[in-house]
């Protein structure tokens, strides 16, 4: 007697269980802030960076970060400009892919697949290719970057 007053439906009997869900699934969104600080033209306020180009933003600036640069996030960033005056060779290359590898397996909402670094001695710098997939859509992208010596 006790179980039914908690229990507003009988084992047996399902008819008030339609089956379906009145919630809808929703797409989950990202939303970064644009550096550029670009300004929306009717409503006069920054506009934001959506999804996959936020997703692109934020793998820019785990690459843009070194090692210790956050306050207690010390192994977020890539360390990358260590490598930067190293000589360029086979082996900065690798080691190159290897750090980008490893600062974007923490990032959450990617599955990296593929990094290509090649140097380029003429003029000082790096030509790094991502290749990457979105987890939330499976979308696959290439997020071509640049590492160049400042000085």
């Amino acid at each position: 007697m006790a179980d039914e007053l908690y229990n507003s439906r009988s084992p047996g009997n399902l008819s008030d269980y339609s089956g379906s869900s009145s919630r809808n699934a929703r797409k989950v969104g990202y939303s970064d802030l644009d550096f550029s600080l670009a300004l929306h033209p009717f409503k006069k306020d920054i506009m934001p960076l959506k999804d996959d180009r936020a997703i692109r933003n934020s793998i820019k600036n785990i690459l843009n970060t070194d090692r210790f640069e956050r306050p207690f996030q010390q192994r977020s960033g890539a360390g990358l400009r260590e490598l930067l005056f190293e000589p360029i060779s086979f082996i900065t290359e690798n080691l190159i892919e290897s750090k980008i590898k490893g600062a974007l397996s923490r990032e959450p909402r990617i599955e990296v697949l593929k990094v290509a670094a090649k140097g380029d001695e003429k003029n000082n710098l790096y030509d790094i290719s991502i290749k990457f997939k979105i987890k939330a859509n499976n979308g696959v992208q290439t997020l071509p970057i640049i590492l160049r010596r400042l000085r």
